[in-house]
């Protein structure tokens, strides 16, 4: 499968960020209808790129860094960062979309901006994520996940 599927994911992710900014320029303009319909994409798209990645993962696994062993400590650092951002935007994010369409809306306001924050962040970081593994040092071995982040010798 090669990196069509790391790309059409991470191309996910990414329009799922841009969708969220367009929804938060929407709700700072009062228009709430655009900002529901724009933060629906935001999710569906957040929603495709973990069907994609998650799949991938359980078909093919994951892909190991193959840039330089002194550059793989700083990768696996900012890979946890991602990983960690990432999990943390998924959670805030059906949080803030639960409050949102229970008309909490007090809830709702407040986490809202921080979520979008975590989830622009979390998109940026993984397409960097992308860039490394498949552009910048590309040929890591294609390894079960925790052989892709580890090694073998776990």
């Amino acid at each position: 499968m090669g990196t069509i599927l790391p790309t059409i994911s991470t191309s996910f992710i990414v329009i799922s960020a841009i969708f969220v900014a367009l929804g938060w320029i929407q709700i700072a303009k009062r228009n709430i209808a655009g900002h529901r319909k724009l933060m629906m994409w935001a999710a569906a798209f957040a929603t495709l790129f973990f069907i994609v990645y998650v799949s991938r993962t359980f078909i093919s696994g994951n892909t190991e860094f193959g840039g330089p062993h002194n550059v793989k400590i700083f990768y696996l650092v900012f890979l946890l960062f991602h990983i960690t951002l990432a999990t943390v935007g998924g959670v805030l994010g059906i949080i803030t979309l639960r409050w949102g369409f229970t008309n909490q809306l007090a809830k709702h306001r407040k986490i809202g901006p921080i979520t979008s924050i975590v989830w622009f962040i979390t998109a940026i970081t993984g397409a960097t994520v992308y860039l490394l593994l498949y552009w910048i040092y590309p040929g890591g071995d294609t390894k079960p996940l925790l052989d892709a982040i580890f090694g073998a010798g776990l």
